[in-house]
């Protein structure tokens, strides 16, 4: 495992409701209405866990930066 993870939004599930940018806006901003990530990799911080976990479509993944694992949303 790294010390970083990777932050994606997938921009066809992604609608807009901004809960990612409210629990975590130093990690997420509203473009053209949906989501982006500020950076795509990071280091480990509970916002982010918290952002893709809120997500009531799914469309933020947090995973390892190395290995690739899934840390959030929780399967």
């Amino acid at each position: 495992m790294s010390g970083t993870w990777r932050v994606d939004v997938d921009p066809r599930r992604c609608i807009g409701t901004g809960i990612c940018a409210g629990a975590a806006p130093d990690h997420f901003v509203l473009v053209d209405g949906l989501s982006r990530p500020v950076l795509n990799v990071v280091d480990p911080a509970g916002p982010v866990i918290d952002a893709a976990d809120s997500c009531p479509m799914e469309a933020i993944t947090v995973r390892d930066a190395d290995d690739h694992r899934l840390i959030a949303p929780e399967p």
